[in-house]
């Protein structure tokens, strides 16, 4: 059996500045929390960046640049840059760090779908930021846009960096998507699926909508892929121990989820990796070191990156 590699999604666009004070805003926030992360046994760790000031999502490259070349000195870990950035964000904003920077692997959506937020506004009533609130009301009427256009956009820019990509999907037609474009060629294997369960909008948080996820993705790629789970919100837990007992790996972190337990707010992305590890090790599992990480992705190593 492969050892699991956990992956830490360390700040996202998904949650605001004001429902924790340990979500990491500041780009010397977000290198602490990526060290932290990997030092606990993260192989991976995902990024978003943000307005230090407002805690705003900014998909520019001058704000990566403010923290990737620290997080490469002082980690081996392998750095995912997203491409999914903001829902409000076109394709062309989100891909820029990656164009740029040309990382191990970066975050790629491959289905469009309804990205509900809006019903953290009955859990979070007081915000610093104007722009907080707004954010979760304006998700009533929001598509998350990622159509065969995008993905293709997506797919192409990339192509000549070697960057393999995050697949992220929140249902199951997210799951034909790639197979159509893997029968065009336009991606090759392995891939790297990251299946996404409990937000509103997409596919629900059921042991049979985990199995049902499993089961179609080894009757698609069979065995030219490596299959990855994130829970949402209180379900993040939960979802990496069925995953993880099903043969998978795992994705926590503070753009997942702001919880440890019930009622109790994770104060570091390192806590929800030795959480998860110790679920993991419990169950008689091995955690992937990074470069172990990287052989079994097939990933091109952090010497050929642009920082």
């Amino acid at each position: 059996m492969s050892k699991v590699i956990i992956t830490c999604a360390v700040t996202g666009a998904i949650h605001t500045p004001s429902m924790s004070p340990h979500l990491p805003v500041t780009p010397e926030e977000i290198v602490e929390a990526a060290v932290g992360a990997a030092e606990a046994g993260a192989a991976i760790v995902h990024l978003h960046a943000r307005d230090p000031v407002t805690g705003k999502p900014d998909q520019s490259p001058q704000a990566f640049a403010r923290f990737l070349p620290q997080i490469k000195a002082r980690t081996n870990a392998v750095v995912n840059l997203t491409s999914g950035g903001s829902p409000f964000m076109t394709i062309e904003e989100r891909i820029q760090p990656s164009m740029q920077f040309a990382p191990e692997v970066a975050s790629l959506n491959v289905g469009s779908f309804n990205f509900a937020l809006f019903p953290m506004l009955e859990r979070f009533t007081e915000f610093k930021h104007e722009w907080e609130r707004q954010h979760l009301e304006n998700s009533r009427d929001l598509i998350f846009r990622n159509t065969f256009k995008d993905i293709e956009y997506a797919l192409a820019k990339c192509a000549e960096n070697q960057t393999r990509f995050e697949l992220e999907c929140y249902d199951i037609g997210h799951l034909y998507n790639l197979a159509h474009f893997a029968d065009r060629g336009l991606i090759k294997p392995p891939f790297f699926v990251q299946s996404v369960f409990g937000i509103l909008g997409g596919i629900g948080t059921h042991a049979e909508d985990v199995a049902h996820m499993r089961r179609t993705a080894d009757r698609l790629f069979g065995q030219d892929y490596q299959w990855s789970v994130l829970g949402a919100g209180r379900h993040q837990m939960r979802i990496a121990a069925i995953g993880a007992g099903m043969g998978g790996n795992v994705r926590v972190g503070l753009e997942d989820s702001l919880w440890l337990g019930k009622g109790r707010l994770a104060e570091s992305n390192a806590a929800q990796v030795r959480n998860v590890r110790q679920i993991l090790e419990g169950l008689g599992l091995e955690v992937a070191s990074p470069d172990e990480a990287r052989s079994i992705l097939q990933l091109k190593g952090a010497d050929k990156v642009r920082f």
